[in-house]
């Protein structure tokens, strides 16, 4: 039987924006479509819906992906006045304008090339409001990418924003042909959540490193090694945003600032870059508290393949998860393996991000809230780093965390989706 493989794919974060390792998700699996002789097309923001964006960024999207940006603005930023805005303006997100943009330039979309599938990512709740209203006037197949659970015991903490995520959930559950999540945790949550559910209309499809991109991204290794040995200095990274909640690094400023003033950390011998980190006030405030702004370091956003590069080239890579994200894994914890670069992993040994790690066997592992043991685990691990005692996986075995390897599973899921 000839299938009809045209694709609808809507996702708030596509490039050019910056800031966002998820939108490398979204992107390897078009890629992946498109040159699998799907006719794909994606529906995203307009360029003022984004905070950050670099043109350069635009060379990422594939020449045969047909892109459409609808009428979309923050409402923080562009629907205030004098910083302040009514609430429901930013229901469920600051982007509540692209749904009726979205909307509408979707289903000029829908009736010009007629998709066989619509997919909707998270973690911008507009797009799948979006993909909901699209599919009740079109009937359309649906799959919804929720990646990692929405609605749950504690977040939102907003009320109306909960019952909002919740009524999301609902419609994604009757609607959906499937639902896509990126943890084992995950699944296990909604299958918890929605008993009534055949266990199968939960689909796992792990986020990963993007080998493409990686293989293109040469790291100045030589030159970096050579200033190390100089400075004496080792380089620790974090890569991307830092949620004062779900990745708080309080307790790892504190254990920076004790260990300062013992004199086992110090200007010349260790750096932190928090590479677009998103909160710099906040978090500036407490590092001049602190007194270590000279040791860690806030940098504002770059573009991706300058990112990976730092990444590359820094001594080693740091991870921030709270408990209440057990059941969720970054994208950046599988570039930080592709990478091969030592991890401090600041998360739960038992959640899934920490299981990943170990498995991988290039982390010290150590909970997120615990000074003292952060303090600890620091020592060892820039120790560790010294004598050279991390082992790493070679690239054939990294390859099974990649998005080209997990696309091929997403494919699958969309092809039956319009049997």
């Amino acid at each position: 039987m000839l299938v009809n493989k045209k694709i609808l794919y809507i996702a708030y974060h596509f490039p050019p924006i910056l800031g966002s390792s998820g939108v490398h998700r979204t992107l390897a699996f078009v890629r992946h479509l498109a040159n699998n002789k799907w006719d794909t097309t994606v529906l995203t923001a307009s360029l003022k819906g984004y905070s950050h964006w670099e043109e350069e960024q635009q060379k990422f999207i594939p020449e045969n992906v047909n892109v459409i940006r609808a009428f979309c603005r923050n409402a923080a930023k562009h629907l205030s006045f004098k910083g302040k805005y009514f609430s429901w303006m930013a229901l469920p997100d600051n982007w509540q304008s692209w749904i009726l943009g979205g909307f509408f330039s979707g289903l000029k979309s829908i009736y010009q090339n007629r998709p066989s599938v619509i997919v909707s990512t998270y973690p911008i709740a507009s797009a799948h409001v979006i993909a909901y209203w699209l599919h009740k006037v079109t009937g359309i197949p649906w799959v919804a990418d929720f990646r990692d659970p929405m609605a749950q015991e504690d977040y939102p903490t907003e009320k109306r924003k909960k019952k909002i995520f919740e009524w999301i959930e609902k419609k994604a559950v009757k609607h959906c042909k499937n639902i896509v999540l990126t943890a084992p945790g995950a699944v296990e949550f909604y299958q918890n959540k929605f008993p009534h559910v055949d266990k199968n209309f939960w689909r796992l499809v792990p986020n990963g490193f993007d080998e493409q991109i990686f293989s293109g991204v040469m790291a100045s290794n030589e030159q970096s090694s050579e200033d190390n040995v100089q400075s004496q200095v080792i380089t620790l990274l974090h890569s991307g945003v830092i949620y004062p909640s779900e990745r708080d690094p309080s307790d790892l400023f504190q254990a920076i600032a004790e260990l300062k003033q013992e004199k086992k950390i110090k200007q010349g011998n260790f750096k932190l870059i928090l590479r677009a980190a998103g909160h710099d006030e906040l978090f500036k405030e407490k590092l001049t508290s602190l007194s270590i702004a000279d040791v860690v370091i806030l940098a504002p956003p770059i573009p991706y393949k300058e990112a990976l590069q730092e990444m590359l080239s820094a001594d080693g890579l740091l991870l921030l998860q709270a408990d209440n994200c057990d059941y969720q894994i970054p994208a950046k914890a599988y570039e930080y393996i592709r990478a091969q670069k030592p991890v401090l992993a600041l998360t739960s040994m038992t959640g899934d991000t920490g299981k990943l790690l170990k498995s991988a066997g290039i982390s010290c592992i150590t909970p997120l809230n615990n000074k003292e043991k952060i303090k600890s685990a620091l020592i060892v691990y820039l120790n560790k780093i010294i004598e050279g005692s991390f082992n790493f996986l070679s690239e054939e075995e990294s390859y099974k965390f990649s998005r080209q390897y997990h696309a091929k599973t997403f494919e699958k899921i969309l092809l039956s989706a319009i049997e």
